[in-house]
């Protein structure tokens, strides 16, 4: 790994998918090469090397995403040091915050934007840039019925937001605060106030929501680097793990290793129980029946009462409980949970 697998002149052999773009020496194959080039790159920057598609759901409109262009450089770099030919690519974006009716709506489009992107392209692997709700699941649904090797890197959630003493979740405390709000408790500028403090970065929801729960169930389920799930969004630790995935993709690229390979019954299993431990979002029944349909592993509703009997409930955040993403970061994250029930995974 590392290094060029032949130099110029490479006449394919190698196994990777690309080669069937650019180790033709037909009419297409001169085309492929020849538009490829007029970006300014040579036979040295992509011939025989592994090419990495960045699936990136960036956008303006979806603050949860908006930082993910500096993690698709963090990204390019590892695919670089490991020999790798990194293009970066956009796809669909879905905002809880501003999307009406809901996100849900257009989860599956989202899915088979992220899909036949990966198919169509000539990509070996691909790093998926995911943050706010659907986000997440939208594309590892994709990627997994395209089934070319993948790992994800989630945008990691907001810094803890702070007024008068008190920490903020959003959107836990949105509900409550209105509502002291309506009584008179509080004061429209005082509410403002805290319109003001509790969103303080970008990333998703540092709360336990929907946003949380899938990126601690996709590193669960091996999908993402252990650890990666809780840093939050402006640590500088997010891009290192963005920049370690660029790296593993080359390797699971020259591994052959696929999400059908990871995303067995036995991994399931262990995400199921992820999620009952942290307190999870509802949701991700939802999205995790979805994955397994889409790799033609079978999920019942009662496998999830089954376990829940079980496992633990160890992750004290809100909604469920008092604190945030931030909190959980500093206290070891998901390593630390599934260290925890190690004897039920």
């Amino acid at each position: 790994m590392g290094t060029i697998r032949n130099g110029p002149g490479y006449q394919g052999g190698d196994g990777l998918r690309s080669s069937e773009w650019f180790d033709r020496r037909d009419l297409d194959g001169f085309l492929h090469r020849s538009w490829l080039k007029s970006t300014g790159v040579t036979n040295e920057t992509f011939r025989g090397r592994p090419v990495i598609g960045i699936c990136n759901s960036w956008s303006e409109l979806v603050n949860c995403n908006v930082h993910l262009r500096a993690l698709a450089a963090a990204v390019k770099r590892g695919v670089l040091q490991a020999g790798g030919f990194p293009l970066e690519f956009p796809v669909m974006s879905l905002g809880e915050s501003l999307m009406k009716p809901t996100t849900m709506l257009y989860r599956n489009l989202m899915a088979m934007d992220v899909e036949e992107s990966i198919r169509s392209y000539p990509l070996d692997g691909v790093v998926l840039l995911t943050g706010c709700d659907k986000t997440n699941p939208a594309s590892i649904m994709g990627a997994a019925s395209a089934n070319v090797p993948a790992i994800i890197v989630t945008g990691g959630p907001m810094l803890n937001g702070h007024w008068r003493g008190r920490e903020l979740g959003s959107c836990s405390d949105c509900w409550h605060y209105h509502e002291e709000l309506r009584a008179g408790r509080i004061t429209e500028a005082e509410f403002e106030e805290i319109e003001n403090s509790m969103s303080r970065s970008h990333g998703h929801c540092m709360t336990m929501g929907t946003a949380s729960t899938m990126a601690c169930v996709t590193e669960a389920l091996g999908l993402t680097l252990p650890g990666g799930a809780a840093i939050p969004a402006v640590d500088s630790r997010r891009a290192q793990v963005a920049e370690g995935a660029g790296r593993k993709i080359v390797e699971l690229v020259e591994r052959d290793i696929k999400p059908t390979d990871i995303l067995t019954r036995e991994a399931f299993e262990n995400a199921i129980r992820v999620l009952h431990s942290i307190s999870g979002s509802t949701n991700a029944i939802l999205h995790l029946i979805a994955y397994a349909g889409r790799v033609g592993v079978d999920l019942p509703l009662t496998l999830f009462d089954e376990l829940c009997a079980s496992t633990p409930w160890l992750v004290n955040l809100k909604p469920a409980g008092e604190h945030l993403m931030e909190d959980f970061y500093y206290a070891g994250g998901l390593p630390a949970v599934m260290a925890q029930i190690s004897d039920l995974l």
